[in-house]
């Protein structure tokens, strides 16, 4: 996938997990969200060792994202949003620039 889907994953786990990849918190989880991307084993992302390796949780996010229609050409919190249905789904917005810098410094190194 190209650069902006880098951009919206990025985005996504910072606004998720700030780039940490959690386990699970106890009493501080969200249901039993964990990982980069604090996905859940519950709603079919995988196990909990899958979940919490950033390699396949990233691939998992991306397979997702690329069966949004048109993600593309979406804002950044519709493309994220549609993908991890998230009780606040305008969060993401807040980073899109630090993930598109990051995106930018990185892509072709």
């Amino acid at each position: 996938m190209d650069e902006r889907a880098a951009v919206v994953s990025i985005a996504t786990a910072l606004q998720e997990s700030k780039l940490e990849n959690l386990g699970h918190l106890g009493d501080r989880n969200d249901h039993d969200s964990q990982g980069l991307f604090q996905q859940r084993p519950s709603t079919g992302w995988g196990t909990v060792e899958q979940i919490t390796d950033p390699e396949y949780s990233t691939l998992a996010f991306l397979k997702g994202l690329k069966q949004v229609d048109g993600w593309q050409d979406m804002p950044l919190t519709k493309a994220a949003q549609t993908v991890q249905v998230s009780a606040y789904p305008d969060h993401y917005a807040q980073w899109e620039q630090q993930a598109a810098d990051l995106v930018a410094e990185h892509w072709n190194k």
